[in-house]
């Protein structure tokens, strides 16, 4: 492919440099910074986000208890997080590592069809839980009707998952091995937009991505928050003559709605550099001309805050929420919890793990509180 073609533009998303008068300023990947500093970020983003969502998701199975309505959506999140940490990270980490794609392109339309469902889930699911939230503080008298039991819930989970993989078909269908030479050395590159469709279709697909998985979420959840916290204002004004189990159920389900706020908040930052690259990427004339360095450390930085967001929520809750911070615990720390508490106490790990169990499934509220 030389370089007078139309997806010259593209190079440049592609880690080529082009000057202004099209000359080649290619940079040997042993030479670039990201080649050594990018696999080393995403490794600890696979290791992070497999044990942290896969405890999340060992929580959710073996304890009952905690299969509340605002968890059904936490796992939810968790299942599409792990789905991008084991089908789509171990492949797109390599990029920064090696020049030429190197898995193929049923691959190449697998990374892209699971990395866009990931996102799909995790934008659609997190409009739910907003919504969710919202009927609980302002409604909380509806949450014991039919309309809001765990199988509408489950129902309405599954539907995300459908709606998120509809909207990703297109992007892993048109995905292909782009092909240029470098140099006289033929390099392989995963990309989403076909030759023939441009420069249309990746400013259409850029633009909706922005608006249905970024700018719409976002709007919706602060609609919701706002009202809520509208409502909490009113409430504070009037607590004369609320009983004490009303005004404890209330703030517990205040602590869950700010457990949805900080993912929305990590949402927001991990995918707006990305968002912001695209767009100028796409839709501002003179790229080529224009692209420097802030734009290259731009590109860098969004694309791996995007993955990263698949091991943020996790550490979320452990930071935030009592109970799932018990559970990490453990799972995740019970042979250094074990082995302090034999040392400090004489006691067995066995003991000290079915206390742990029968400790936390004793407490009723303890899926409200998080």
């Amino acid at each position: 492919m030389s370089l007078e073609n139309p997806l010259n533009a593209t190079l440049l998303s592609l880690n080529i440099s082009i000057n202004s008068s099209d000359t080649e300023q290619y940079v040997p990947y042993k030479k670039r910074p990201e080649t050594y500093i990018v696999p080393v970020i995403f490794a600890v983003i696979f290791v992070v986000g497999l044990l942290g969502n896969g405890t999340l998701m060992t929580i959710f199975v073996k304890h009952k208890v905690m299969r509340s309505i605002p968890n059904i959506y936490i796992i939810s999140l968790a299942a599409g997080d792990l789905l991008v940490i084991n089908g789509t990270v171990p492949f797109v980490s390599t990029i920064y590592t090696f020049e030429s794609w190197p898995y193929g392109e049923f691959v190449c339309k697998l990374s892209e069809l699971l990395r866009d469902v990931s996102v799909g889930v995790t934008a659609l699911n997190l409009i739910a839980l907003s919504v969710d939230r919202y009927s609980a503080i302002v409604f909380p008298l509806s949450k014991r009707s039919s309309r809001h039991t765990k199988s509408f819930t489950v129902l309405l989970a599954v539907g995300i998952w459908f709606v998120a993989i509809v909207l990703a078909i297109p992007g892993s269908y048109f995905a292909f091995l782009l092909q240029f030479d470098m140099h006289g050395k033929i390099i392989y590159v995963c990309y989403p937009y076909p030759e023939y469709m441009m420069p249309w279709y990746p400013r259409t697909m850029v633009l909706i991505k922005f608006l249905l998985f970024y700018t719409l979420p976002l709007l919706i959840t602060g609609i919701f928050y706002s009202l809520i916290a509208r409502h909490l204002i009113r409430s504070s004004r009037n607590v004369v003559g609320k009983n004490h189990s009303h005004v404890k159920q209330m703030r517990a389900r205040v602590k869950v709605a700010k457990i949805v706020l900080i993912f929305v908040v990590l949402f927001a930052i991990s995918f707006l550099p990305t968002h912001v690259f695209l767009l100028w990427f796409y839709f501002y004339p003179n790229t080529m001309e224009n692209y420097n360095d802030f734009w290259h450390i731009c590109k860098i930085v969004g694309y791996v805050l995007t993955f990263a967001n698949s091991c943020m929520n996790p550490i979320a809750l452990y930071l935030v929420s009592a109970i799932f911070r018990s559970y990490f615990q453990q799972y995740l720390l019970c042979c250094f919890s074990n082995k302090m508490l034999k040392w400090k106490h004489g006691r067995s790990s066995t003991l000290n793990t079915v206390n742990t169990i029968s400790t936390a499934d004793r407490i009723p509220y303890v899926t409200t509180n998080l």
